[in-house]
């Protein structure tokens, strides 16, 4: 499947569908690339690099994308445990700006960041790919109608701020 990634914009974070398209935002600040992963719906991955960066947050906008599109994201960067750095590409991400989530992790080996034939070893690097048991970020309609209301629109001056316990406030309420 053929797609065309534009630069898109920095902000706001997650997957944000406009109508037309859908622009993908993550926040990095040691990621050496990032890799944008659009699933099908029989599972299979096609990956877009994300080339622009602002401010360490990595970008892109996806003409044609829309609601129900399951994706995830490969980050990669230096893997140096002692530095507090385990980036490994081979590993998917859920977007931690998702709205919604799709599927349940499944067990296997490949979830983990070592190698089964040395548990011990934490420090240790998988390069096992676990798309296949990862659950899938989702793009969604963040659109309401909210039917013709409007702002209320009322003056500093006439603005009253009222701040309640609730419990305290309704407790001997009926």
């Amino acid at each position: 499947m053929y797609l065309s990634l534009w630069p898109g914009k920095p902000l706001p974070l997650g997957a944000n569908w406009d109508g037309k398209g859908t622009n993908f935002a993550i926040f990095s600040e040691n990621a050496t690339a990032v890799e944008l992963c659009l699933f099908d719906k029989q599972g299979r991955e096609t990956r877009l690099s994300l080339t622009e960066v602002s401010n360490f947050t990595w970008h892109g906008y996806v003409p044609s994308i829309g609601p129900g599109q399951r994706y995830g994201f490969r980050v990669h960067g230096p893997f140096a445990p002692d530095q507090g750095h385990r980036f490994n590409a081979n590993k998917l991400l859920i977007d931690p700006y998702a709205y919604a989530i799709d599927g349940d992790i499944d067990f296997g080996e490949e979830i983990f960041g070592y190698r089964w034939d040395d548990p011990q070893d934490d420090l240790g690097f998988s390069d096992l790919n676990d798309a296949h048991l990862i659950p899938k970020s989702v793009v969604v309609d963040q659109s309401f109608d909210w039917e013709g209301d409007q702002l209320l629109q009322t003056p500093w001056h006439e603005t009253i701020i009222y701040e309640t316990h609730v419990k305290g406030f309704t407790n001997l309420h009926e």
